[in-house]
């Protein structure tokens, strides 16, 4: 009896969104009467059975299409960026003085007062990029939200759903929901994880700058900053990935493995973030082992090990 009730309530769970979309279709179009009833009837019911399909596909692709194409909310964060930024502020009077003592004993050397002009040069570009880091920052999730939404755009929204063609296509869709269902749920994971990332982005985003503008801890601001703008241009790229998906079902021969094409998208969407994140993650680290400080580090590790 649990068993029963359990699938009962699993049905209805799956039904609902199925019933919802057939009222709101209803209501958008002409509904049956005795006129059209030989016409109406039959096309109702083919619509209604598409949406009992797609009722388990439907919620993961609202927050699949919403994670892709949403704008990042940065405003939650923008107490702690405050507050990072203050703590950076600190450092902007020693690096000025810094510069002006390194001036005043290099005055008879071109090379120190070059370097102290560097400086200073670095301190005025890091305080201007620094205190309108979160306003950049913004602009930069605006920019990447407003590509990907226009390449969203040019898909076809039935690439995404299942499709009742033929026979032998509608047994081969059901058999694959499965795999197709779980895709989309890792989707919509690693977007998440990702819009995550990017809405806290906006507190590390100065700290790169900051970094980047010291010549020492360079390799860590590209570090932060290549992270960043991954992140912030990923749904980009995922979304032309997708656009090649549909165009791709539109040929006669994929259109009968249309959920196989689908699938195999949104893991190649999938496996994009893993391959760059990976990617910059070595790239970055190599470029940290070969600052000034990383080689330090490294000095210092090598002469620790022979003093053993």
């Amino acid at each position: 009896m649990p068993s029963k009730t359990l699938a009962l309530v699993v049905f209805f769970f799956l039904l609902a969104p199925a019933l919802s979309l057939a009222e709101e279709e209803d209501s958008e179009e002409e509904k049956c009467s005795i006129t059209n009833l030989g016409i109406c009837l039959p096309e109702k019911f083919y619509k209604f059975t598409l949406s009992v399909f797609n009722a388990p596909v439907q919620p993961f692709l609202w927050m699949v299409k919403g994670l892709l194409t949403e704008p990042v909310n940065i405003e939650s964060f923008a107490w702690l960026w405050t507050i990072i930024v203050y703590i950076i502020s600190l450092f902007y009077g020693l690096f000025i003085l810094f510069a002006g003592f390194y001036f005043v004993i290099g005055s008879n050397n071109p090379e120190k007062r070059e370097l102290a002009k560097e400086w200073l040069k670095n301190v005025v570009l890091m305080v201007f990029f620094v205190q309108a880091s979160f306003f950049l920052y913004g602009i930069i999730v605006d920019i990447g939200a407003g590509l990907t939404e226009s390449i969203v755009g040019m898909i076809n929204e039935d690439f995404f759903l299942l499709t009742i063609d033929n026979i032998p296509n509608l047994g081969f869709q059901l058999g694959s929901l499965i795999p197709y269902v779980s895709t989309l749920f890792f989707t919509a994971i690693l977007l998440g994880v990702r819009y995550l990332v990017v809405a806290a982005g906006v507190v590390f985003f100065p700290l790169g700058l900051f970094f980047n503008f010291v010549p020492v801890l360079r390799g860590y601001g590209k570090l932060i900053i290549n992270i960043l703008m991954v992140a912030i241009f990923l749904p980009f790229f995922q979304s032309i990935i997708l656009l090649f998906g549909s165009l791709l079902v539109e040929l006669t021969f994929f259109a009968n493995f249309k959920i196989l094409v689908s699938t195999m998208t949104f893991f190649l969407i999938d496996m994009l973030v893993i391959l760059l994140v990976l990617f910059v993650i070595v790239k970055s680290a190599f470029t940290v082992v070969q600052s000034s400080l990383g080689r330090g580090i490294t000095t210092i590790a090598t002469m620790g090990k022979g003093g053993k």
